[in-house]
């Protein structure tokens, strides 16, 4: 159990710490190596594939160095489409492409294969985790090709999207967005929105450890609760009364899903409590109920 109640301040001033920057050449060498990869198949050569870094360690809020560097590999040449309401491919200029997403994953699975090798590489449902050694972090790739969010102008809005492995569900994700904004939340707050967003997913993982029902409540989901915070609500004299700001207000929206049912993902794109994802409005917040008793 918690033990360390008279000492909260430095408690907070320890977990709002990145958990190490001796990590980022195993992720630069990580990276490059898929990049590698992707440039020797005969096949992959030919598009016009970008990297997108994502998640805690490309955020900035990764607390524990098990965590894995997730890597979009996001075909550009051909992507799907969310149209306005009534238009279709032929509005925007837009034909059907002959690759289809199985042959584009087919392909970066072979391209993995043959540059770390079979024994080194798990197919998941959403991404191929390709395994650490003294070298390189462990990395899962997550292939997808290019989303579009089109307007009625034309205009439009990327990310990407894929199809899973195993469930055959569709995901989009704005990775791009999601870093941007969170850089901007970090600036606004004088670099207390990264330190909170540590602090609680510290938090998850000791009631984790302690036997606590937080299971569905992800590192994501941790990250997206502190950034629908206000900024008013950062910059007190103390970590500790931030995260006291941060619990109060949390846990107040939280109670009823119609005080937080427009709330958004980092990326401000999509909904933050929607039926795609595994946790619910009512695991946050618990998690939020729980952590306050667990550390006042």
């Amino acid at each position: 159990m918690f033990e360390l109640k008279e000492s909260l301040e430095a408690t907070f001033q320890s977990w709002s710490k990145p958990a190490s920057d001796t990590e980022e050449t195993k992720c630069d060498n990580a990276l490059r190596m898929i990049r590698e990869a992707l440039n020797k198949s005969d096949v992959l050569s030919k598009y016009d594939i970008q990297l997108i870094p994502k998640g805690s360690y490309h955020n900035n809020t990764n607390v524990r160095l098990t965590s894995d560097v997730d890597i979009a590999v996001k075909l550009k040449d051909v992507f799907y489409a969310n149209y306005p309401e009534g238009k279709t491919n032929s509005d925007f200029g837009n034909r059907g492409a002959d690759y289809t997403f199985a042959q584009y994953r087919s392909d970066v699975d072979q391209a993995m294969i043959d540059k770390f090798g079979s024994n080194n590489i798990e197919f998941g449902n959403k991404a191929i985790q390709i395994n650490s050694n003294s070298y390189r972090v462990d990395a899962d790739v997550v292939p997808c090709f290019e989303h579009r969010r089109y307007s009625k102008d034309g205009t439009f809005i990327t990310g990407t999207e894929f199809i899973t492995r195993h469930t055959n569900q569709s995901v989009i994700n704005f990775p791009e967005q999601h870093y941007i904004n969170g850089v901007r939340k970090n600036n606004e707050t004088s670099r207390r929105y990264k330190k909170m967003v540590r602090i609680f997913k510290r938090l998850r993982y000791n009631l984790l450890d302690e036997g606590y029902g937080v299971e569905d409540v992800s590192s994501f989901l941790v990250e997206s609760l502190i950034w629908n915070v206000p900024s008013n609500k950062f910059n007190n004299a103390t970590l500790t009364e931030d995260v006291k700001q941060c619990f109060n207000y949390l846990i107040t929206q939280t109670s009823d899903i119609e005080k937080c049912k427009e709330w958004g993902e980092v990326s401000d794109l999509l909904y933050l409590f929607n039926r795609t994802r595994k946790y619910t409005r009512s695991d946050a917040y618990r998690f939020l109920v729980d952590g306050y008793a667990y550390l006042f």
